[in-house]
Parts: structure tokens; sequence; C-alpha cells
């Protein structure tokens, strides 16, 4: 099957090899001829608790390519607020519940797009995904994730632009660094996340390059990476040296992320972070690679993440990544509109 039992897009863990591959198959199709009526008569629902530029952009514009027409809403702003726990007295700031939300735009539209970022104060609460779940659980139409605690779209946008900077589908036996780089705030873990679990799921040999134990992504996402590593046989391992990990690569990813341990403690974890400046991706790192690429998913600080010359040399893939969202979402649209 190409697509999982459930018709979600919630995590690429969920869909077979062969389903992730179709996907990438179709959205170079789009990439090659951007108009098609996969759409034509439907409606997407783009949920956003959060701010988006290239996701609300590629998601809009990929509907309207496709015949179709989206709707965004913005609960808090323009749309009432949700609340998502059971047995709660809604005496509070929330109007609606999802189990109401969720079922009565499933009778509206024909796909639901969620963006929810984790709230950054308790990683055991975060982890359990509740507002994309709760989605999931309630639509009877399917549900696609826009970046909650993992960013499938964005691993579906880094694999088609591998694929095409190589010439070749079979990515086995390229030297793929996750790096983590500062910056002056905690992030997210989403894309961190994902890009370890795709590069695993293609057969890469992946190192993930961070400044202590405690830059350790969640055990989920290290357990999915072995499972991965099983099947694909490729490799992973963990490094806290640059100059190492960089050694060889074909690809250096960067994204900085805060550390799990200190969710809810961030003043501690600042100067942790503040000491690993270094981790910038600069010229002298990019040397020591194999000729190897450099990409982020962006937005991206630049002199702060990567240097300017880095981000503006041949090297930089990172906006073929950003313009492959438009077509992998269009795929992803597509497939679970058939």
């Amino acid at each position: 099957m190409n697509a999982p039992l459930m018709s979600h897009f919630l995590n690429t863990q969920d869909w077979s090899r062969e389903g992730l591959d179709a996907l990438l198959q179709q959205a170079a199709a789009f990439k090659r001829s951007k108009l098609g009526e996969q759409m034509r008569g439907r409606s997407i629902a783009l949920v956003f608790f959060n701010p988006s530029m290239r996701t609300r952009t590629s998601f809009e514009l990929g509907a309207f390519q496709m015949g179709g027409h989206a709707i965004v809403l913005q609960p808090g702003k323009d749309a009432w607020p949700i609340e998502f726990d059971l047995g709660t007295v809604m005496d509070g700031d929330t109007e609606e519940h999802i189990a109401e939300v969720a079922r009565v735009l499933a009778r509206y539209v024909d796909l639901i797009g969620v963006r929810a970022f984790p709230k950054f104060q308790d990683w055991s609460v975060d982890r359990e995904d509740k507002v994309l779940r709760a989605f999931a659980k309630y639509s009877t139409v399917p549900v696609i994730n826009m970046e909650t605690i993992t960013h499938p779209c964005q691993e579906l946008a880094h694999a088609l632009a591998l694929r095409e900077h190589f010439g070749t589908d079979d990515l086995r036996g390229k030297k793929y660094v996750l790096t983590w780089t500062y910056h002056p705030k905690p992030l997210n873990t989403a894309v961190a996340n994902s890009a370890l679990t795709i590069a695993t799921r293609l057969g890469m040999d992946v190192t993930l390059l961070c400044p202590t134990p405690e830059y350790v992504l969640d055990e989920r996402y290290m357990r999915w990476a072995a499972d991965n590593v099983e099947e694909a046989k490729g490799s992973f391992r963990v490094s806290h040296d640059p100059d190492e990990a960089y050694a060889g690569a074909h690809v250096v990813y960067a994204k900085s992320w805060g550390a799990i341990p200190y969710f809810g403690r961030w003043d501690e974890e600042k100067p942790i972070r503040d000491a690993h400046k270094h981790f910038i991706v600069d010229e002298r790192k990019m040397a020591l690679t194999d000729n190897g690429v450099f990409s982020h998913c962006l937005p991206l600080r630049r002199n702060v993440k990567a240097t300017d010359a880095v981000m503006d040399s041949p090297a930089c893939i990172a906006i073929n990544e950003a313009e492959n969202r438009l077509h992998v979402q269009k795929a992803v649209m597509a497939t679970l509109l058939r």
C-alpha cells in the first residue's frame, strides 16, 4: 500500500518505504508540470496555532494549482480557542472542544492540515503531540502534519532535494551529518527529529552531531533511527566533535534545538547553549567534507547558524529544499484524496 491503514500523514515512519518513494515520484512529476485537477472541487482547512511563511504559502498555492481551495484558520485569533482535554469544565478561555471542531471541519472540507508547536515547558506532555493526535482522532477526513513535534513535509522536501542533487534515488552510502547549531533561543526539536528519521530511512550513514549528551534527541526518534538502520542497512552514531563529524561528509544538515532535559528550565540550559556558538556552519568546517552539500529547513539566522559564505555558496541547497515543500505537499494532498 502507498499509504498506511490510517488515511493521515502524521509521520513518515507510519508510511512504507514504497509509499514514501511514490510520494517523492509524484512530487517530482508536479515539479515538472505544476498544474493539475487532483483537487478540483476539493478543499483543505489549514489550522495554524503558530506562525508560518513557507508552510502556509506552499499549501495554499499547492491546493490552488491542483484546482482546489485552501481555508486558513488561526484558533485564538480569527477562530475560537480550542479545548483538547476531555473532562475539562470549559469555564476558562476556550470556547470549543476539539471533538466538535474536527468533526465539523470534516463535514466542510476534504483535508485538514495542522501546525501546533510544543509549549516548551514539559517534554513528557509535549511528546504526546496532543493537538495533532486529537485532530486525527476526531476527524473523518485525512489530517496532515504541518509541523508539530515532527515535520514530515520538510522531510520529503529534503529527501527530494538530495535526490536531485546527487542524481539518484539511492542515497545509501552517503555520509550525512545532522548538526546542532547555536540559536539565542531554545527551539523545537521537530525538524531534527524528522531529519534523523528520513536520513536513516533512506539508508545513509548518519551522524548526529550535538554539543553534549543532553542534546541527544528523544528516545522515540533514536529508536526510529535504530529501526531504520536495521531495515535500510545504513548506520547511525552520535558525535560531539565537529571536525571529526564533518570529515568526509556528503551532506550537512543544520538545525538548532533545545536540550530536552531542560524543558521548562531554559535559564539553566542557556549557558551550555551559549558556550557552543562555535557549532556554526562555516567555510572551515565545510572544507572538511567530501565536496558536501549544506541545507537547512529555513528560516535561518545568518552568521548565527551558518555564515553568509556557506549560505551563498553553490553547496547550499536550502532554496531548492524550500521550493520542494510546494511539490511534496501537493503529492501528499493528491495521494490522500485518491
